[in-house]
């Protein structure tokens, strides 16, 4: 090979390298941004489902209550 031909070979593989490397970051964004919503999801979830068992409590105490008094 000539000395053009190895830097246009080089050029054109560094040309592709970066290209790569630029796809896995916009990748990598992507993902990154899919596991913060999922983990801000599983965060929500998770104080939902206390809320809810503390409701649910607090309607059983109710009811019993209620069934005292009559």
């Amino acid at each position: 090979m000539s000395e053009p031909e190895k830097n246009t070979v080089l050029s054109d593989l560094n040309i592709k390298v970066n290209k790569l490397i630029n796809r896995f970051e916009e990748q990598k964004g992507i993902i990154d941004s899919y596991i913060k919503k999922e983990r801000d999801w599983k965060s929500l979830k998770f104080k939902f489902t206390k809320k809810i068992d503390l409701l649910t409590e607090e309607l059983s105490e109710l009811k019993a209550e209620k069934g005292k008094d009559e």
